[in-house]
This record gives C-alpha cells, sequence and structure tokens, in this order.
C-alpha cells in the first residue's frame, strides 16, 4: 500500500523517472445508450457529511466543458499522463482544462472529507491504489458507478483480463480498475557476483547465512517490492492461510525471524535498495516485474542484473484505480466517466506497457506488447525479460491482500521484524 504509494509500488517520487509525452491516436468507444442509468442506493456514508445524492439520470455528454482536477496518490500518472492528454486534445467540447497534482494515499480521505464537509468538492477524480481507495470506502467518500456501467462502460468486467478482474472486485464499484500486474515476487540479482540464484525459500535462507548482509528488501509498508515479498511469501511456504497475517502466517513469521539474522539493514524506500544492488553493497534483492525492467531502462541500475523466480511462485497482482468523489457536479461526473471509458479502450491500455513500470500494464484483455508506442516496444526488447510473459501464463495469480489485512500485515512486520535491527 502506499503509505506511501503502493501500486506498484513504485517509490514514484523517489526514483525520477520523465513521463514520456506520446502522441496517442486512437478511438472512443462509449456507448451511446439512450435510456436514463438509474443509480443503485450506496451505502451509508460513516465519515462526511457530503449529503448529495448520487445522480439518477446523467446525460452522455456535460452540459459545457468543465475542468478536471486529477489527484495521484499512486504514480499512476507514469502510466496515464499520455492517455489524458491524447483525451483532453480529441474532446475539447468535454474538458476545458485538466490540471494533474500528486500525494500519498494517507493524505487522500482527510483531504476529500475535508471538501466535502464545506460543500466544496476540488478533485473531481482520483488516481488511487487499495489502499486510499479502501480509505475512502470506509468512510463513504466516494460515488457506487456501477449504476453508470451501462451507458458509459458497458461490459467492464467481461472486458478484464481473468486476474484484472478478480482485482477489480476489491473495489466494490467504487473504482474502475485502470491498470493490472502480476507484480512477483521475484529476485533480482547480479551475476557477477551470484552465479546460480536461490530459486526456493530454503535456498535463500542457506544463501543469506553463508552471505550475511548481501540479501536485501525494503521495509513492506512503503515497498511494492518488499510488500510482494511478504504477501508471496505464505504462498511459498504453504502457510495456513495465506491471507491471514495474524492467524494464518506462523511459518512466514518463523522464516522472516530467521531470515532477519542475516538480511541487509531495510531502506524506507525501494530506490534505495537498488542503488546498494548498482554500487555492490548487496548483491541479492526481492524485485517485480516493473522494478526489475524499469530502473534498468531508466539508467538507476546496471544493464547486466538479471532476474529469477522462486520454483512453487504463486504472483501477487497489483492494480490501479480511477475513483471519483461524491459532491462533484454532474457534469464534472460525465467528463470523468468519459475519460475513463477513454483510458480503458484498447489503443490507450496498449500506452500503459511504458517503460516497464507496471509491466505488463493493461487491464484489459487482448492488448500486446504490439500494439504499444514504438517507444515502449523498444524498452522492453532491450531490458525485459522474455521468461516473464511464460511465468505469468505457468504460475498461479492471487489478488494482494485487501487494504485492512496489508495494514495488519505491516504492523506485524514493523513490530516483528523491522523494529529488530
Amino acid at each position: 500500500m502506499s503509505a506511501h504509494s503502493d501500486f506498484p509500488t513504485r517509490d514514484s517520487r523517489s526514483l525520477p523517472r520523465a513521463l514520456s509525452r506520446r502522441r496517442v491516436l486512437s478511438t472512443f468507444a462509449t456507448a451511446a445508450a439512450a435510456g436514463p442509468v438509474l443509480a443503485a442506493c450506496s451505502a451509508p456514508s460513516s465519515g462526511t457529511s457530503d449529503k448529495k445524492a448520487a445522480p439518477s439520470a446523467l446525460a452522455s455528454a456535460p452540459s459545457k466543458p468543465v475542468t478536471l482536477n486529477i489527484l495521484d496518490v499512486a504514480g499512476n500518472l507514469a502510466l496515464t499522463q499520455p492517455i489524458i492528454d491524447a483525451f483532453k486534445a480529441k474532446h475539447p467540447e468535454i474538458v476545458a482544462k485538466v490540471t494533474t497534482s500528486t500525494g500519498t494515499a494517507p493524505e487522500l480521505a482527510p483531504k476529500v472529507q475535508a471538501q466535502q464537509q464545506a460543500g466544496n468538492v476540488q478533485i473531481q477524480l482520483v488516481l488511487s491504489g487499495t489502499d486510499g481507495l479502501a480509505a475512502g470506502i470506509q468512510k463513504g467518500l466516494w460515488y457506487d458507478l456501477k449504476p453508470y456501467y451501462d451507458r458509459f462502460l458497458p461490459g467492464l468486467m467481461a472486458n478484464y483480463q481473468p486476474a484484472a478482474a478478480s482485482m477489480a472486485a476489491l473495489a466494490q464499484d467504487q473504482g474502475v480498475e485502470l491498470v493490472w500486474y502480476p507484480s512477483g515476487p521475484l529476485l533480482e540479482y547480479d551475476p557477477a557476483k551470484l552465479h546460480t540464484p536461490p530459486t526456493t525459500t530454503d535456498a535463500l535462507l542457506d544463501w543469506a547465512k553463508a552471505n550475511p548482509g548481501k540479501f536485501q528488501y525494503a521495509q513492506p509498508r512503503n515497498s511494492g517490492p518488499g510488500r510482494t515479498f511478504l504477501m508471496g511469501l505464505p504462498y511459498l511456504l504453504k502457510d495456513s492461510d495465506p491471507t491471514d497475517p495474524t492467524n494464518g502466517w506462523s511459518r512466514t513469521w518463523a522464516y522472516l525471524t530467521e531470515l532477519n539474522k542475516y538480511a541487509a539493514q531495510y531502506p524506507s524506500k525501494t530506490s534505495a535498495t537498488m542503488t546498494n544492488l548498482a554500487q555492490g553493497t548487496v548483491h541479492l534483492l526481492a524485485t517485480t516485474t516493473g522494478w526489475y525492467i524499469n530502473p534498468r531502462a531508466l539508467g538507476t541500475v546496471p544493464k547486466s542484473m538479471t532476474v529469477a523466480k522462486f520454483d512453487n511462485l504463486t504472483w501477487v497482482s497489483d492494480a490501479q484505480f480511477a475513483i471519483i468523489p461524491k459532491g462533484v457536479s454532474n457534469d464534472e461526473l460525465v467528463a470523468a466517466l468519459r475519460l475513463i471509458a477513454f483510458m480503458l479502450t484498447p489503443e490507450e491500455q496498449a500506452v500503459t506497457y511504458d517503460k516497464g513500470y507496471f509491466y505488463p500494464g493493461p487491464a484489459v484483455k487482448d492488448v500486446s506488447l504490439s500494439q504499444a508506442p514504438a517507444s515502449s516496444q523498444a524498452v522492453m526488447a532491450k531490458y525485459g525479460d522474455s521468461r516473464f510473459d511464460g511465468w505469468i501464463k505457468d504460475n498461479p495469480i492471487k489478488n494482494s491482500l485487501p487494504a485492512t489485512a496489508q495494514v495488519t500485515a505491516f504492523d506485524l512486520w514493523d513490530k516483528k521484524i523491522g523494529s529488530t535491527k
């Protein structure tokens, strides 16, 4: 989760990256259903004073072009900024202006709630991982978007890849999944220092014992690879309940306690582990598909570093979502929905291959790398790993823990592992 910015949860603000400005030529597929859309009753708000009911019917376009203020608390703009730019250029009749800003997931709910209580909602669209999404669901801050699917997002769930559809369900229809990736856990290493990487948890522990201080992962609370390593271990170790960090992770906590004796210090950011690998301070670390490809493409990590998977890998997937706060005007709601629909067209989904940051990236099915911009294809050809697609196809994929369970897992890790080093 991010507290810090979850998904993929790259430390997007601590590892600088230029947002590529790609010319995106695409078609806009939005349903033109004629009838009004009836709004279902949303869950009672537990924390916001916003009393505005969800509109029962929406036009297919705003009455006049609107300004969309977009807040990103997940690093998602690294993937979607070119799509947003393309939408604005293609649809001046819908949006007159788009502004973007970034923040952290813990800041999101208080900020939106304060605006709602003041009757002055200034954020029309939020880009978030499961952390910010869940916090707002708990407080009743987001619109239930299901009543608008038929008009604006027909066949939404059927259009997702199966694993992406599973993650989409975590949003409870209060967010629309934009991007998805299987994440990890994977191991990245320097082949000049480590010729045969460990591929089992026992082998990893043995290697760490023989090479103290040379294996590293970042604090799970603020690291995608750290979090994915933590959530993936219960599957690797065949724990009693991989979804219950309190009662179902006895093997995981025992393993991490033993590994802790030999692991390097736990940095607060993934980027620090990448720097340590590049400088030779550590030789082996926890990574994900995106964290393996993107830092090498950016030159943060030498291209010579390579990646390995566990023999009995179970992928732990991640996703990012578009969310609309309660209290936006009807015109703003329509414009935000039209933008979300545009972001989910296959042509625009292909843009999310990006520079490997969320590899593969597309949440909808049948979007291949061959459809991605040439710059993305070039990055994958040079810095990707041809084994990834086979690994994704041949190994099971599980959802990441729901936000509340993730927080519990982070708290337990801090207490049992992090605080002891």
